[in-house]
Formats: structure tokens, sequence, C-alpha cells
């Protein structure tokens, strides 16, 4: 039997009878994939001010512990890619599972030693894992059914990322976050022995999430090595056109794609990193409350994803992209200028506006591409850079603006409109020839 994928790929896939349900399983697993690197994702969102505290950092710091799990999306993604045409997608599903685990593991001997560049070493290890994971797990979860409900099948799975935006602060805010904050003045004032106590006592309370995340990755790693599952083996004609890594931005869609997706992971990530403080300073909440209501916008997060993928069954997914622009753009306004709870309402606000943006932006940067769609997925891949050095702006403009949190909410309110004008025009399918 064959399948198509949005991009117009044939797949060969063994069958039993051509029973569709043989695909069930197998989305079922890949869309736990979609859960855990979201479990990964947004426990940076906790331990940015954790670490910040912990390891006694400004907010310009504090961001580079997204620059090394995004940067480590642009070191690894073509390696990503050859490995899945090397060895398929179930080994390199496999792979990136024990990768993101030794990652996990790896908090342990940081924590100890309270080393902040053996941190940044574990998440860059585990932004490798995610990598893979990523380039692997979205264009397997496209293509595994019917090419015409390849955006809802992916935003379906995507949506339980959106679950892990809603669980991962509130496992931070339970097992990490102490709710112990002292001011610089109160810091000085310690006796040294009981300052370094303190602080090592904050380090220390990542061990045990990271741990449980370590085997449960490595868990995973064994029922997929056990599990049949499809091979996805594309049977292109010898004629089909090919460009090579960077000539196949010659398709104009995936060169606006890969710039959406880059604005729009710095956006999403500016957001979460940034919100526990902002929650602190503009709504005057203490550490735990603010790691609560984070784990309310992973619920409106979680929840714009399942709503999204039922409007996209009546709405284009371009047209939803740009609507939902537009209303993040007008929530940026409210939380850069809004006051007390308003500004948190606004953030819950993005973060269902924003849910559907990822995945749609995935399947509109990769639709027509046939043989070169796993070369499109390592360059949306790699865009996810946007991660790495976006919040690093964000958190040098606050830093500039004398800790204003909420002024350096104009960085996602740019981003929005450059992912608009993806959604407006950039998306628009042109071949190699034209």
């Amino acid at each position: 039997m064959q399948i198509t994928n949005q991009a117009g790929d044939q797949h060969e896939v063994p069958t039993e009878g051509g029973n569709q349900k043989q695909y069930l399983l197998p989305f079922i697993l890949v869309t736990c994939l979609f859960f855990l690197w979201g479990m990964a994702h947004n426990l940076d969102s906790v331990l940015i001010p954790h670490l910040k505290k912990a390891c006694e950092l400004n907010n310009r710091q504090s961001t580079l512990i997204d620059t090394s799990v995004f940067f480590a999306y642009f070191i690894m993604a073509i390696p990503a890619g050859m490995l899945i045409k090397r060895f398929g997608y179930k080994n390199s599903i496999i792979t990136g599972l024990l990768v993101f685990a030794i990652g996990a593991f790896l908090f342990v001997p940081a924590a100890n030693t309270r080393t902040y560049e053996l941190f940044l070493f574990a998440l860059f290890v585990i932004g490798c894992g995610l990598t893979i994971l990523e380039t692997s797990a979205n264009p397997y979860a496209a293509i595994l059914g019917p090419a015409e409900s390849s955006s809802k099948r992916l935003n379906l799975a995507a949506s339980f990322n959106g679950l892990a935006a809603m669980v991962a602060p509130i496992v931070g805010s339970l097992f990490i976050l102490s709710g112990t904050n002292h001011t610089k003045e109160q810091m000085d004032a310690m006796p040294e022995a009981e300052k370094a106590a303190y602080l090592l006592g904050e380090a220390a309370s990542v061990k045990m999430p990271y741990i449980v995340l370590g085997s449960i990755l490595v868990l995973v790693a064994v029922i997929f090595y056990f599990v049949q599952l499809p091979s996805m083996k594309a049977t292109h004609s010898e004629a089909e056109i090919k460009p090579g890594f960077f000539s196949v931005l010659k398709f104009r869609h995936l060169s606006w794609g890969v710039i959406a997706q880059f604005f729009y992971v710095g956006a999403q990530v500016c957001i979460t990193s940034f919100f526990i403080r902002i929650a602190q300073q503009g709504a005057g909440l203490d550490e735990k409350t603010a790691g609560y209501y984070l784990g309310i916008y992973g619920f409106l997060f979680m929840a714009g994803r399942f709503i999204g993928t039922f409007f996209l069954r009546f709405v284009k997914d371009y047209v939803l992209l740009s609507i939902y622009c537009v209303i993040s753009v007008l929530l940026c306004l409210v939380a850069i200028y809004g006051s007390g709870i308003v500004v948190i309402y606004a953030l819950g606000g993005i973060g269902f506006f924003m849910s559907i943006m990822f995945p749609t932006i995935f399947s509109l940067g990769i639709k027509g591409l046939k043989s070169n769609t796993e070369t499109g997925s390592s360059w949306l891949v790699m865009s996810i850079v946007g991660g790495a050095i976006i919040p690093y702006g964000m958190g040098t403009l606050i830093d500039m603006n004398h800790d204003d949190i909420q002024s350096g909410y104009i960085i996602p309110l740019v981003c929005f409109l450059i992912i608009l004008s993806f959604g407006a025009f950039g998306h628009k399918v042109k071949t190699v020839s034209e």
C-alpha cells in the first residue's frame, strides 16, 4: 500500500489487509514524543528564574538557558536529517530519546556543584536530543495518513505538546521552585556559610524532576525499540527535481517558513521565559503563585491547540494563522502598557492564540517539497535557533531598561508582525522552476 504525504510524496507502508488502524498505535506513540519534548521546553520557563536565583545571574545571563537548548537545534538539524535518511524514523527517534535522557541525568552533577556552565552543557545535550526527535516526529506525524488532513494531524499531535505546557510549570512549581526569595541586600547580609547552603539547596531541587524525566525517556526508548512502526520509504521518480541543502531554499514558501518559524519560536520562548518575572513584577505575585499562573497559561496554550485543530476544519490554515497573529499583536500591547492582573490575562491570551503557529508554519513550509521534504524539515527545525537568539536580545533590552520586564515584550510583538507576513502572502507555494 502507498500513502501520500502533504507534499505529494508516495510512501510505501506495510499493510495488513489495507487496515488503516495500523497507523493508530504509531501515531499515539509519536504524539507521546510531542508531550515529552514539551515538558523539556516548558520546564525551562521555570529553570530561568530559578537558576537566576540559585546561580546569581542577571537577566541576560539567565537567557543562556534558552540559548543552550535552541542553539543545539541549529547545530544538530542537518545531522538529524542525515540520521533519518540513513537509519529511518524509528532508529532516529530512539537515538533522540537516549540523548535527551543523558542530558536530563547531567543535571545531577550540575546541581551538586552548582556550576552554571554544566547546567548549560546539560541543556545543550537535551537540545540535541530534542532536535533529533522533532526532525523525526514532525514529518512522520504529517505523513501517517491522508495528505488533506496533514495539518489537522500535526496540530492534534502538537496539542499534547500544549498539554505539557500546562503540566510542566505545575511540576516545576511543586518540585523546583522553593518560594523563598531574598533581596540583594538580604543576600549580602547573610553569613557566607548560610548563603552557600541556601544557594546549593536551591540548585539541588532540580535533581529529582530531571532524574524522573530521564528514566521515563529511557523507558519510552525501550518501548519504541520493541514496537513495530510503519517504514515510510519515499518512491520518487528519477526525473524529479532534487535541489541540494541550500538550493532547496529556492522554494520561496519554505524560505518564508524558515523565517516565520525563527521568529515564532523566539516569540514563544520570550513570553514563557519571562512569564514568572513579569507576574512577580507587573502583577505583584509571589514566585510559586506565578508558577501556577504559568500552568494556567499552559492550559490556555493546550486549549488553543485543540480548538485551533477544530477550526482548521472550516478555516484555511494560513487564514487562521494570520487572524491569530493580529490578535497576538494586540495582546502584546496590553502586556506592555497594562498593569496588575490584566497583564497576566493578556499573556494567557497570547498563549491561546499562538498555540497553532508552530505546526501550521511547519506544514505550510514543507508543502509541495516532495523529495525535498526531509531537507525542508531540517531547515524548519534549524530555524528553532530563534529561541536561542531572540530571548537573549529581550534579556539585554530588559537589563538596559533597569529590569523593566514589560518593556521587553515589544520583541515578541515585532515577531508576530513578521509571522503575519508569512500567513498573508509568504506561504504561497512556488516551485523551483517558477
